[in-house]
């Protein structure tokens, strides 16, 4: 038997048993009280022992025989009845404001706080500059307000800056500008289309901070002022939030969102959020993402008022946002729409970036590197053994992102000195400080990998070519450099990586999140090719083995015919959420997610901006698709490891000439032991310290959550 059926057996068992204990929300909220006819919700934070800024949006639920006009609502003891107004569907909502820090206690009773019975619930209040579940905040911490035309002496390192709103407009010439007065109406003013209605095209832009990030949320703009407790004409009642691409260290507030003006989304009246903190270039962590997307979307909900659905948008490093951000923290976004897509970043995809260096060095080539290239070695060899189509994929890998394991390369020498720059110093409250080096513990792991199996078992390579080319690849050491020794991963990164879902197993909140995975054809294009397209099976291969994988869609696409792509899959996730939010059937949470997908949307992909193809697409598979959008692979599926990649370190076996399909001379078998002197990758069985993540929504500020040690 495998190692993958019996790890999906076990992920079933162990959720079934301890994710419930684990989940984070059922530790302080306890359910609220349905006497009287009465019940209590939080509406801008499903968890409300994860609120902050001293606000909450509830809403009172009665029975039909008592009146609304009767019921009465007090935070700790003060009567906030005020606050709350009757809504279209028989409910009352409020925003409650005024909270302490800490526990604060929400009632509603009919008559009075005399009466008995009635609904409560205790709300968590937590300081708008966080943290609330990441852990110990990084320092130093370097403002950017500046950036966003906030105030510029912001101290550090909380980086508050006073809220700001601006109004800009859509020109009929389709470009926007700043807009001083928004009861105006320039000439040049286009209209928006709303739920089949022409509005004016005038968007509201906030901005201010949360969570020490610079947040911006924008939204069409009716003549008033948003009310939490009245819907604004001009928004369809959806929000999208967008993610930043990229991977580095941190230690800077960030100088740029995943944007939030852009008329696809604005357009149809879709509100937009996004924060710095949620741009993986400005903070590789997608547990700092997730708290940071959570109190952004609370603070846009306690504007605006509820939504129906949100949607997550962005690429490259926001798909892995998102894909890790709806395993580890469901609720915050309840579909993805991710593009040029990864699992995740620190884990097994930074494993292959650093391998195009080793690659590189031993080809002697990439941009790092001058003289003949090959080191005797073809083209189509070093392809072959990279497993990518072009090989132009791991120069630009090792030119782009390889550095981001080192402790300096990827610092601000203007105001990052002293400190360690490697991307993976954002998961220091994850994987801990090994005391010995000062470094965080690193997963990195190259032992026992045979670089180029498949070209050698294909006849690409000689048996010689492997020898000389196993025995010469090498690995980093805790800074980062290239050492002739091989990599060698740290247990306790490793065990605090699966057990904390690090490495985005896709069995846990993902298996209940409809998912449109937007693929970029990017193979072909040297730079931007680091973007290869066999991530989206990587992805789907996690969530076939670790939960299901029928929630999530492939659709391929050209740079052409993205537009249309985009277009089309925004409006297929709305409506797929939609059936799922009218689906009022007894079928579980996963079927209907499964199964609600609106009528013609599937695998495929766009073969031009007005025809779309429908097929079933597989890694490697055959049809029109794949004829058009070829997938490859990459230096660790080249090495013979499974799909999924879920594996950091691999469980040894020792070394059987018999095992590969060529002859090795009696001086390469002895060199070949010497470059494995352990064994090499068994891959039948789980890698070591291999785990079922121990549950969702885990929190860092918690000792029994808290790894840092």
């Amino acid at each position: 038997m495998s190692r993958r059926p019996r790890f999906a057996l076990c992920l079933a068992l162990v959720l079934g048993l301890v994710a419930s204990a684990l989940t984070f929300g059922t530790a302080y909220a306890a359910p609220a009280e349905r006497n009287a006819g009465l019940a209590l919700a939080s509406v801008s934070n499903s968890h409300p022992d994860l609120v902050s800024g001293g606000n909450v949006l509830l809403r009172v639920t009665t029975s039909r025989d008592v009146d609304l006009n009767r019921v009465r609502v007090t935070r700790n003891g003060v009567d906030v009845t005020s606050s709350f107004a009757s809504q279209p569907d028989g409910t009352l909502l409020g925003l409650v404001t005024g909270l302490r820090l800490g526990e604060n206690l929400i009632r509603a009773r009919i008559g009075g706080e005399e009466e008995t019975g009635g609904a409560q619930m205790r709300v968590i209040n937590h300081e708008i500059t966080g943290p609330i579940f990441s852990g110990p905040q990084q320092v130093p911490f370097f403002c950017e307000t500046a950036a966003f035309g906030l105030v510029s002496t912001a101290p550090t390192p909380l980086c508050s800056a006073a809220t700001q709103v601006t109004y800009q407009y859509r020109t009929t010439g389709g470009t926007f500008v700043p807009l001083a007065d928004p009861s105006s109406r320039p000439a040049d003013l286009a209209q928006a289309t709303v739920s089949g209605r022409a509005v004016p095209y005038i968007v509201r832009l906030e901005r201010g901070t949360i969570d020490r990030a610079v947040y911006e949320i924008a939204a069409l703009f009716d003549g008033r002022q948003p009310n939490p407790l009245r819907m604004d004409t001009s928004w369809n009642g959806r929000l999208v939030y967008t993610f930043g691409g990229g991977c580095n260290a941190g230690y800077h507030q960030g100088n740029a969102t995943g944007g939030v003006i852009n008329d696809l989304f604005l357009g149809q009246g879709y509100g937009v959020a996004s924060s710095t903190l949620n741009v993986l270039n400005t903070n590789c962590s997608p547990i700092i993402s997730a708290e940071a997307a959570m109190m952004v979307k609370e603070h846009f909900i306690e504007t605006y008022g509820p939504t129906q659905h949100t949607i997550g948008w962005g690429g490259s490093g926001g798909a892995i946002q998102q894909y890790d951000i709806a395993d580890s923290y469901p609720g915050i976004i309840d579909g993805l729409i991710p593009a040029a897509s990864f699992p995740n970043a620190n884990g097994t995809t930074l494993s292959v970036v650093t391998d195009c260096r080793l690659l590189d060095n031993v080809f002697n080539a990439g941009p790092f590197h001058t003289g003949p290239v090959g080191n005797g070695f073809t083209a189509a060899q070093m392809t072959a053994i990279s497993g990518f189509g072009f090989y132009s994929s791991c120069t630009s890998w090792d030119g782009s992102f390889a550095n981001r394991i080192q402790a300096t390369a990827s610092c601000d020498p203007a105001t990052q000195v002293g400190v360690k720059c490697a991307a993976i110093e954002q998961l220091v409250n994850q994987l801990g400080r090994n005391p010995e080096t000062g470094f965080v513990r690193s997963y990195l792991d190259n032992i026992g990998i045979q670089y180029g199996l498949v070209a050698l078992e294909s006849g690409t390579v000689t048996p010689e070519q492997f020898v000389k080319f196993n025995e010469s690849i090498g690995g980093f050491d805790v800074a980062g450099n290239v050492v002739p020794q091989r990599s060698q991963a740290d247990r306790k990164a490793l065990t605090a990586f699966y057990a904390d879902d690090l490495n985005m197993s896709g069995g846990l909140g993902l298996a209940t999140t409809p998912v449109i995975d937007q693929r970029l054809d990017l193979d072909p294009f040297p730079g931007l090719n680091i973007h290869t397209s066999e991530w989206s099976y990587v992805v789907r291969q996690r969530m076939i083995e670790h939960g299901i994988a029928a929630n999530q869609v492939i659709i391929e696409n050209s740079l052409d015919s993205w537009p249309a792509a985009m277009a089309y899959e925004l409006t297929a996730m709305d409506q797929w959420l939609s059936n799922i939010d009218g689906d009022t059937s007894h079928r579980s949470l996963r079927t209907k997610v499964a199964q609600d997908k609106p009528s013609g949307l599937g695998d495929g992909c766009f073969v031009s901006s007005s025809t779309r193809v429908i097929e079933p697409l597989t890694y490697k598979g055959t049809g029109t698709c794949p004829n058009l959008f070829p997938i490859f692979s990459n230096t660790r599926l080249a090495a013979g490891q499974p799909l999924d990649l879920y594996t950091l370190k691999c469980t040894l076996k020792p070394l059987n000439f018999s095992d590969y399909p060529v002859a090795f001379t009696q001086n390469q078998q002895v060199r070949l032991r010497a470059a494995f002197p352990l064994g090499v990758c068994n891959y039948d069985r789980r890698g070591v310290a291999e785990r079922a993540p121990r549950g969702t929504w885990l929190n860092y500020s918690r000792s029994d959550d808290n790894n840092s040690n």
